[in-house]
């Protein structure tokens, strides 16, 4: 069965070919790097069909970027991946695996989150920034406004995407705009550091571009329940 259209295709390719550029011009992080990336972008455009095999992607990403995060000092960025993403994307693999569409286990049901329950993950949300940000204060980690804002964003995501909500594509592209200003900052001590920001330029496309394919799906999905 054909999984990707001939424009995702050329997105994902697109994504791929601009950050292995950008490593090739910048350097930063080698192999190591490059794989993540790949490896990243090829989850993004297995979440944006709502496909779970984009989720047991993301957990090896988040494996691999907490690693290069340590190396660059972003503990925040490190703690938030290998204590909470990864763990996160580990549940959401099996809520989108529980939950398939008529399509079968290769397209999840898209699901939906309340006012209620929105409230509920704010508070959630801000709690667990709060005692990041404490925590990340007490190791000194680099640019901590900006490194705590990506705990929060980052929570929020992956708590919607475990809740198969359209919109943890949507906070995903909050957490790349985040995520491209703190290693634009660290590009600026450190040249090889703009190739993490081509990634995450090349993610913040795949997000949106997930988010408006979720929306597509939802409705397609309510019409074929109808």
């Amino acid at each position: 069965m054909k999984i990707f259209s001939k424009t995702e295709l050329a997105l994902w390719a697109a994504s791929v070919a601009a950050i292995l550029a950008s490593l090739a011009v910048f350097g930063g992080g080698g192999v190591l790097t490059a794989l993540a990336s790949v490896i990243g972008v090829t989850s993004l455009m297995l979440n944006a069909k709502a496909n779970p095999a984009g989720q047991a992607l993301m957990v090896v990403f988040s494996l691999l970027y907490g690693y290069i995060s340590y190396g660059s000092r972003y503990y925040g960025e490190m703690m938030t991946y290998l204590g909470m993403t990864a763990p996160m994307a580990a549940a959401a693999l099996v809520s989108w695996l529980r939950h398939p569409s008529s399509r079968g286990r290769s397209e999840t049901a898209v699901g939906e989150v309340g006012g209620r329950e929105a409230a509920f993950m704010l508070l959630l949300t801000a709690a667990v920034t709060a005692l990041f940000g404490y925590v990340l204060a007490l190791l000194g980690t680099r640019y901590l406004p900006v490194s705590t804002l990506s705990v929060a964003t980052s929570f929020a995501a992956v708590y919607l995407t475990a809740r198969r909500s359209p919109f943890f594509a949507l906070v995903y592209a909050m957490n790349d705009v985040v995520l491209i200003v703190l290693w634009s900052l660290a590009a600026m001590d450190e040249r090889s550091c703009v190739s993490v920001v081509v990634c995450f330029a090349a993610f913040l496309c795949g997000d949106v571009y997930g988010f408006l394919n979720w929306r597509r799906i939802k409705k397609r999905q309510s019409e074929e329940a109808a």
